[in-house]
């Protein structure tokens, strides 16, 4: 009876230290430096979002939390970093839909899998694509537009930051849910592309609100939708793709931080709960506002779900498209 009473003591110790462990180290967490992985070069959106949410988390954490930017292999190498860390709570990234999304289906030697080895974290900002022309273009809105490119198939050309980023798979979309076929010109980066749309050497661009606000506002550049069932509150004058002339097109570039999975739940949740507050300032949404972005806050099991539909819906446009990266 003694030796079946010992061995039950044992047991239970067994099972329950390593719990016990987790939760006093989720206690303490931060007690040093975290790092923020950034796979993306510096001065980019996602860049600039990072260093927001770091110089707050430095305030509510009470320690540093530094930017890391990491942006070879189109970010697969900075997402492979937190991917393969210690599940400890001092590695982060911020990622974008397209890291975690469409990354998995257009790179085949990956070597994590960001739906088994990353655990979301929080959501952090919402980004939808417009739809913008040159303003020479013979088209006002996305039901003109849709006539234009169906009576000249593959002749209208978009500029995009690259085969496989979000301003090509938001065209591909489009294309693939208006029966249209379009002309991609991948780009090194929006920039170039924004400038070559504003001289007219491409017709249009899939694009955040921050690449193109400049030349709305001066009128070297229209838009005709932006792809989400909402008008856009940094720029309300601009209509939905359903008011528009494309109902149910929608295609919105989320960003968000996700940690190593593993990490223990207490300190994900702690991180959540941080980031949630730090999106509710005002100063941040009028930050956020000013770059043409919403604030996105969600449980961390709502931001799996929501990398999981990605996942799903990215992975079949990509098939369906035939995209690959060569």
């Amino acid at each position: 009876m003694v030796n079946c009473r010992v061995a039950a003591i044992l047991f239970a110790a067994v099972v329950i230290w390593p719990w016990a462990v987790r939760d006093a180290c989720a206690e303490d967490y931060p007690s040093r430096p975290i790092r923020l992985i950034v796979p993306a070069t510096p001065g980019g959106i996602l860049d600039i979002l990072a260093r927001l949410l770091s110089e707050r988390l430095d305030r509510t954490l009470g320690q540093p939390v530094v930017v890391e930017n990491r942006p070879a292999a189109a970010g697969n190498l900075g997402v492979e970093l937190v991917a393969k860390a210690a599940p400890d709570g001092y590695s982060l990234c911020l990622i974008q839909v397209g890291n975690v999304a469409a990354n998995p289906h257009l790179y085949k030697d990956l070597s994590f899998d960001p739906l088994r080895d990353l655990a979301p974290v929080a959501t952090v900002a919402s980004s939808p694509e417009i739809v913008v022309a040159y303003p020479g273009l013979p088209a006002n809105n996305l039901t003109e537009l849709i006539a234009l490119a169906k009576r000249e198939p593959g002749k209208l050309s978009y500029g995009s930051a690259g085969v496989g980023t979000s301003t090509h798979l938001g065209a591909e979309l489009f294309a693939q849910m208006s029966g249209t076929k379009l002309l991609n010109v991948p780009y090194h980066g929006m920039g170039p592309a924004i400038l070559d749309l504003t001289a007219g050497r491409v017709q249009l661009a899939f694009s955040g609100l921050a690449p193109i606000k400049s030349g709305l506002q001066a009128g070297s550049l229209k838009a005709l939708a932006v792809a989400q069932s909402m008008r856009l509150k940094a720029a309300p004058e601009i209509p939905t793709a359903d008011e528009s002339g494309l109902p149910g097109y929608e295609f919105i570039t989320w960003f968000g931080v996700e940690a190593t999975a593993g990490t223990p739940t207490a300190i994900v949740q702690k991180l959540n709960t941080t980031v949630n507050s730090i999106l509710e300032t005002s100063e941040i949404k009028q930050r956020f506002f000013e770059l043409g972005m919403e604030p996105l806050t969600e449980t961390s099991a709502a931001f799996s779900a929501r990398i999981q539909k990605d996942y799903e819906k990215y992975g079949a446009m990509i098939k369906a498209a035939h995209i690959e990266v060569n």
